[in-house]
């Protein structure tokens, strides 16, 4: 086994924005909205701002209202001076609680069976604080064996940094260490300035030109550890 640390992302990895709460905080600002359409923008709007001048020049927090500007936009809600107070409330309640409480499907199952098997597992996110709570919520801080949120070292992605605080605290060596993330300028970049192997979550398959493995779902990572990793020419991994 060459991998014996797993690292993962938490927002598009095991968590979502919670789409309903979002389409509800649009309606009650008179916003015609409906939570799958949202959730079905949401790729390509991820997928417009991940590009190195923004994540360059920009933090984690500006970049969410970037993100739901194109998740709108991509749902073909035009931006209003109603959209604005909407998400101002989002941001409230993602402050107190953390908008992005949608278990990803598989989830559970994935780090269940990547624990099973043995494999120190952390959590590596650009988080506004509230991480910790959030897991324990959605009964995921089981699983793992060091949680860093940003906030908390300030410190975000792709900084090296903060793989280089949660490897230390885990004891991982980068070598053998993969992190599983959506955003390629953000996870793939900062893992490998770490020395660390990515994994680009990639779910609607918008990343094509990606020189990194890729996978579609948190369901198929277990998968890509034990059977495909291996195999992988060193130079794209």
């Amino acid at each position: 086994m060459i991998i014996n640390t797993v690292s993962f992302d938490a927002g598009g990895v095991l968590v979502n924005p919670n789409w309903d709460r979002v389409a509800a905080a649009l309606r009650a600002h008179g916003v015609a909205a409906d939570a799958r359409v949202l959730e079905a923008a949401e790729p390509g709007a991820k997928r417009r701002f991940d590009r190195a001048p923004t994540i360059d020049a920009t933090n984690d927090r500006e970049r969410g209202w970037i993100y739901f500007n194109h998740v709108l936009e991509g749902a073909g809600i035009a931006m209003s001076a109603a959209t604005l107070a909407a998400l101002g409330d989002l941001q409230v309640y993602h402050t107190q609680n953390n908008l992005w409480e949608s278990v990803a499907p598989g989830t559970h199952d994935a780090l269940a069976e990547i624990r099973s098997r043995g494999l120190t597992i952390i959590l590596v996110s650009n988080a506004n604080g509230r991480l910790h709570a959030l897991l324990d919520r959605l009964d995921l801080t089981r699983y793992f064996d060091v949680i860093v949120d940003s906030s908390v070292e300030q410190v975000e992605k792709p900084d090296p940094r903060l793989f280089q605080i949660a490897m230390g605290r885990a004891g991982a060596v980068p070598e053998r260490t993969l992190h599983v993330g959506d955003l390629y300028h953000v996870d793939v970049v900062g893992a490998r300035a770490a020395g660390v192997h990515p994994l680009l979550i990639d779910t609607a398959d918008l990343y094509r030109d990606a020189d990194c493995p890729r996978v579609r779902a948190m369901s198929q990572v277990p998968s890509f550890i034990f059977d495909d990793f291996e195999r992988l020419p060193r130079s794209r991994s």
